[in-house]
């Protein structure tokens, strides 16, 4: 049986926070061809302004998916695909690991498992705002993140490995390890991707390549480049 993410190159990332440049509506973002939008953020997340991201995006036809920072902001709602949930495997503290998870599991006695899929998260830029909210230990080596990704898949059975750079552009070669270390988990990479270029190279790595700053830094026309070369990868 094939996942959705299966089929992808391509994932735009929409923080709920941020407002989308001048002149820019969320009809525009959802024409790009970007292969699915994932709405999310690490700070300042509300149930609130994710449903209202939510809600703009569900009029037209890309696959929405949801990526709640913390239970209290999980929205129901029939236009999302599904629920894409981080547990971040260099995480100091264990509560990204499994605590908010479990917090989720504890208030509400109905979660959507058949639409409820874990993000085994990777994360490597020190400086963002992840990193510190997680207490990530970013000092990994190219055979520490493969190490990792192994045990996301082999041990943990993770159907995504998110390589996470946030705010910054990673370093090619330790995506390409992850990737080696995979076999069946889709790998995901994020992190300063900011045209075709470097989106064609994090590509020929990563099965999925995903864009979020630049849907607010650039918009439009540099959001479609970036689809193109992953696409072209």
């Amino acid at each position: 049986m094939t996942a959705p993410w299966d089929d992808w190159d391509h994932v735009l990332k929409l923080d709920p926070e941020k407002e989308l440049p001048d002149g820019v509506t969320y009809g525009d973002i959802c024409a790009t061809g970007t292969d699915a939008i994932e709405v999310g953020g690490t700070t300042g997340m509300t149930e609130e302004n994710m449903s209202a991201v939510i809600a703009a995006c569900a009029e037209h036809d890309v696959p929405l998916y949801q990526e709640p920072s913390n239970p209290s902001v999980v929205v129901e709602d029939d236009a999302l695909e599904g629920y894409l949930i981080p547990t971040v495997f260099n995480a100091g503290s264990p509560f990204w690991i499994t605590g908010a998870h479990k917090e989720w599991v504890r208030i509400d006695d109905d979660v959507d498992w058949e639409r409820t899929t874990t993000e085994a998260y990777i994360v490597m830029n020190p400086e963002a705002d992840v990193a510190t909210l997680t207490e990530a230990d970013c000092e990994l080596s190219a055979d520490d993140v493969a190490s990792y990704a192994t045990v996301a898949e082999r041990m943990f059975g993770q159907e995504i490995v998110y390589i996470e750079y946030s705010g910054t552009y990673g370093d090619p070669e330790i995506v390409r390890a992850a990737s080696e270390a995979t076999e069946e988990s889709a790998l995901f990479y994020g992190g300063g991707v900011s045209n075709y270029d470097s989106a064609y190279e994090m590509g020929r790595h990563a099965d999925v390549v995903v864009v979020g700053n630049l849907a607010y830094d650039e918009g439009i026309e540099a959001i479609a480049e970036t689809v193109d070369g992953a696409k072209d990868a």
